[in-house]
């Protein structure tokens, strides 16, 4: 008696083990190829010492060949031999983890959850994906975070009967936070009990019990490009405001650094597209989002220049290295929104916030309490100076935009933070007093 072939699995976890492995090997290549550019600047010095002697000039190339193809096919067979080992491996992990079909569930919004295993490994994924999460996704990688929305403990699709059991007591006034780079969902809980005394609070649960809102929370890949995210989360609104069980509803938006940056290409490519949802805008806010870029990101590309101009086996590495950083992070350096702006690769003052209908609230943080404090303005938040969180450079300007500051706040504190709070509660109760 013979057993039936068992298809390969494709469950959550079976991709998240293959993704894991797949990167490993990746790695692997990458490594390979840097040894190969080290292997080579190192040639290229030897030899432009050699051809300025003309009796070694010609037996220097030609061992230089011999070695050149040498070094070429031990590498090309520690490549080989990689990938032959993913195969292999792909197969014995289908025999291994092929009947096992675990449930998926999120982190706990609680700041309790912080250091378990489970958090440790969200932790990381969101670290993995802002560090080269474009590879991730043109790979189809388990470990891509696809863009998905969470309601309560649980990812929802978006149809009306998953939303309508996600949310037994939906409201018409949703609230949608979008996290920022190398975060998941999670970091809207960050310093939960140290700042409100309960784990479990955060601006979505306490929205929900201050004003009635219904809290919905954004998951996706931090490494794409701002405006791919942004285009992908236009279309997942557009459906929201379709399926959603509680009508008519209106929309606030809440994005974290690169989080607002999403929103805003979100509400550009919506308003383009002329698709419905973005009439349901009523408030839209911007915490720490560098609009204008980040002087960190303008610091990795100035260093991958300088880094690649020095023909050194060290600074060659090193540049291929920083080179290999992912899209978004590259996307810091001009916070570019739409696709031409980043292909452009230089920074576009944009023609006027999208949404003229909806009210848009820009939130600023220095380290120092002082604002006007030499540290404060040189730094920011740390990572966003306030000129740059306070909006976008604009070609013109066809309504007034709301900005507020918050002096000895760090740049992952304003995601929970009371002060935060207290101008976000009054704002979206239609407090528009000083």
């Amino acid at each position: 008696m013979t057993m039936a072939a068992r298809a390969p699995c494709h469950t959550p976890q079976m991709r998240r083990w293959r993704g894991l492995k797949s990167l490993i090997h990746d790695a692997v290549d990458a490594t390979v190829e840097l040894v190969r550019e080290g292997h080579e600047s190192t040639s290229r010095t030897v030899m432009r010492v050699t051809d300025e002697v003309p009796p070694l000039r010609e037996p220097a190339r030609v061992v230089d060949a011999v070695r050149r193809l040498g070094t070429s096919s031990v590498l090309g067979t520690i490549k080989v031999v990689n990938r032959s080992v993913q195969v292999v491996t792909d197969v014995g992990l289908d025999v291994a983890l092929g009947e096992y079909v675990p449930e998926v569930v999120p982190v706990p919004l609680t700041s309790s959850a912080m250091s378990s295993l489970h958090w440790v490994g969200d932790a990381a994924l969101g670290l993995v994906n802002a560090a080269v999460g474009d590879h991730l996704h043109q790979t189809d990688s388990g470990l891509d975070l696809s863009m998905e929305l969470r309601a309560g403990d649980r990812y929802v699709p978006l149809t009306t009967e998953a939303l309508r059991a996600a949310l037994p007591e939906a409201t018409t006034k949703v609230a949608l936070f979008v996290h920022g780079m190398a975060t998941t969902e999670w970091s809207w809980s960050l310093k939960s009990e140290t700042y409100h005394g309960d784990p479990a609070a955060n601006f979505g649960s306490m929205l929900q019990r201050d004003l009635g809102y219904t809290p919905l929370f954004l998951r996706y890949n931090t490494g794409r490009h701002i405006s791919e995210c942004g285009r992908r989360l236009a279309l997942m609104l557009d459906e929201l405001v379709r399926v959603y069980p509680a009508q008519p509803i209106e929309l606030t938006l809440i994005g974290h650094s690169m989080g607002g940056l999403v929103i805003s290409s979100a509400c550009h490519y919506g308003e383009a597209d002329q698709l419905p949802w973005t009439a349901n805008v009523r408030r839209v806010f911007y915490l720490g989002s560098p609009h204008q870029g980040a002087p960190l990101a303008h610091f990795g590309h100035a260093l991958t220049g300088a880094l690649a101009r020095v023909d050194l086996p060290a600074t060659q590495i090193l540049a291929r290295i920083l080179e290999r950083r992912s899209a978004a992070v590259h996307d810091m350096r001009h916070a570019p929104i739409v696709d031409e702006h980043w292909l452009s690769d230089s920074p576009l003052a944009r023609e006027a916030l999208p949404l003229p209908h909806a009210t848009h609230h820009f939130m600023s943080a220095t380290m120092t309490v002082d604002p006007e404090h030499p540290v404060g303005r040189l730094m920011g938040d740390l990572l966003v100076r306030v000129p740059s969180a306070s909006g976008p450079a604009m070609a013109s300007s066809t309504f007034s935009i709301d900005t507020s500051h918050y002096g000895g706040v760090m740049h992952h504190e304003l995601q929970n933070h009371p002060a935060v709070y207290a101008q976000l509660v009054r704002l979206c109760a239609g407090d528009t007093s000083a």
